[in-house]
């Protein structure tokens, strides 16, 4: 099974739809876990949540994993100058279709609900053999299917919330024998009571443990353990929210907190014939302890390759039995030996890499490095992509073969400028940063930064 296998688009067609050239209409429903995760019990938070303007926005990253023939639905069109420089890239792009009026705080789904003629036209493009492709499913997306009568590529919602559940993931991976982390699946109190025993234990011999939400999904729903106190503290929570709700049952996962040598994520996708192909394996990058990116190829041995493999068949033709059909997005890490825990979390839907693939493929072949990341920014004013293009002159990727950033969102950028139109907004540039050689991408990279801190409207954070 090689690392990286080309055609993505076309295997992916195939396994959902049952057809490489069958067209879709792609749906970027980013955190469709926050939906999953309704009625569950939660952690306590002990930080601030993300903007929900800006992951919304993310909706833009489907536009390029869909190609041409197929549909995008979009909360607004994207800038035209960002189109225009991918067209010159020889990108091919979608038909792309667009909410009739968007709201900052609605995921896409929601805004294609409100909008009457576009669930219309919809409709039309499931009398042309289009299929509704999200890019995870809930009750929300089953709920536009049914309006429009555009009908899903996907499994029932209530499948795939049932096998995105963390509790799901320790359970497969035990069942198949596959290496984890020592943990306990806690579905009562009384599970949660004697797992947090465990996680003390492990206090106690100088390791850490964390305490996990079934559903918490981009580094939330996560409490690392620092101490007993902090047991009792979770403990004490949980229980209270439990006996206030009247509803007994919970969804946590209690893990050793283990060190590691690099975090990995690896895509597979099932067939609805439960055929399993090997898409990627991606290893993260981090500057002082914070998560920059994902660089490919992941230059791993293969060693260290081999139980990446084993557990996507595996677990691959364990999610076609429980009638799984999609993209499948594993968490990995090395050990601080170079070993492999080849599976810490089970995601059935899409993940940022999947919106990397078909960039991936024509820009940063054989021979090539890149690095796909996001630029944070602070601006005081809307940036338009022609602005972005003038300033990062030089520094853009201008042809197949080249070195430079690909821009892969640009929505994200001022979205934030839609909750405060009067002052400093938040935003980000997603992006692959694609060079010949690994230090000519660290230069690249720097460069771009550099090149953002300039400008006196833009802090690079």
């Amino acid at each position: 099974m090689d690392e990286f296998l080309p055609g993505f688009l076309p295997r992916l067609k195939h396994a959902v739809a049952g057809s490489p050239e069958a067209p879709l209409v792609f749906l970027g429903n980013f955190e469709v876990e926050e939906v999953w995760a309704r009625g569950e019990h939660t952690l306590p938070r002990f930080s601030a949540a993300s903007g929900s303007a800006v992951v919304n926005r993310m909706d833009e990253l489907a536009l390029l994993l869909a190609d041409k023939g197929d549909h995008v639905v979009l909360k607004s069109a994207p800038d035209p100058d960002y189109l225009g420089h991918l067209e010159r890239l020889g990108v091919r792009l979608p038909e792309i279709h667009t909410v009739a009026a968007q709201d900052s705080q609605r995921t896409v789904t929601e805004d294609a609900l409100a909008d009457p003629a576009l669930l219309t036209t919809l409709g039309d493009l499931a009398g042309r053999g289009a299929a509704l492709l999200p890019h995870g499913v809930s009750v929300v997306e089953e709920e536009l299917a049914r309006a429009s009568g555009l009908p899903l590529a996907t499994p029932t919602a209530e499948l795939c919330k049932a096998v995105n559940s963390k509790i799901y993931s320790r359970r497969v991976a035990d069942e198949l024998g596959l290496r984890q982390p020592a943990g306990w699946t806690c579905e009562t109190v009384d599970e949660l009571e004697t797992a947090l025993g465990h996680a003390r234990d492990l206090l106690a011999r100088g390791r850490r443990a964390a305490v996990k939400e079934a559903f918490g999904v981009s580094g939330k729903g996560i409490v690392v353990l620092e101490n007993e106190r902090w047991t009792e503290r979770v403990l004490r929570m949980v229980r209270q929210r439990v006996e206030r709700s009247g509803r007994p049952r919970i969804a946590f996962v209690v893990e050793e907190w283990v060190d590691h040598g690099g975090d990995l994520n690896y895509q597979f996708t099932v067939g609805r014939d439960g055929h399993v192909d090997f898409d990627f394996v991606k290893r993260a990058v981090t500057e002082g302890g914070v998560h920059k990116g994902h660089r490919m190829p992941a230059l791993l041995t293969p060693r260290q390759l081999a139980p990446l493999y084993e557990a996507a068949a595996a677990v691959g033709a364990r999610l076609a039995r429980d009638g799984y059909a999609g993209v499948v997005g594993v968490d990995a890490l090395l050990d601080t030996e170079g070993g492999v825990f080849p599976v810490l979390e089970i995601n059935a839907r899409n993940n940022m890499s999947t919106y990397q693939v078909r960039l991936q493929e024509k820009f940063a072949g054989e021979g090539r490095t890149a690095l796909a990341r996001h630029y944070p920014l602070r601006l005081d004013r809307p940036l338009p992509f022609g602005r972005l293009a003038d300033l990062l002159k030089g520094l853009l990727l201008e042809r197949t073969g080249g070195s430079g950033l690909l821009v892969n969102n640009y929505a994200t950028v001022n979205a934030g400028h839609a909750v405060h139109p009067d002052g400093a907004f938040d935003g980000r540039l997603y992006g692959l940063v694609v060079a010949d050689s690994v230090a000519g991408l660290s230069a690249l990279d720097e460069a771009v930064t550099a090149r953002l801190m300039s400008e006196g409207a833009v802090h690079v954070s």
